[in-house]
């Protein structure tokens, strides 16, 4: 089973073979928080808001071709 990011239902990622390859992918695009509950436990890592990890069906091979980009995230005007 795949695994992508979505941003409330699109998929804007590519799909990655583990939940743990997507919460990567995240981080190293500033789509992962810290929040801080209490003080006596460390700073939980959560998606910012409206992000999600599900499954998903793999991508098709002619998906990742070099020079594709992998995130789509609609820019507002």
């Amino acid at each position: 089973m795949a695994y992508a990011l979505f941003c409330e239902d699109a998929k804007i990622s590519k799909a990655y073979p583990t939940e743990a390859d997507v919460w990567k992918h995240a981080a190293e695009n500033e789509l992962v928080v810290d929040v801080v509950t209490d003080d006596e436990h460390a700073p939980k890592r959560i998606l910012d808001n409206g992000y999600t990890i599900r499954p998903c069906p793999p991508d098709r091979p002619e998906q990742h071709a070099p020079g594709a980009t992998d995130l789509k995230i609609a820019v507002g005007s």
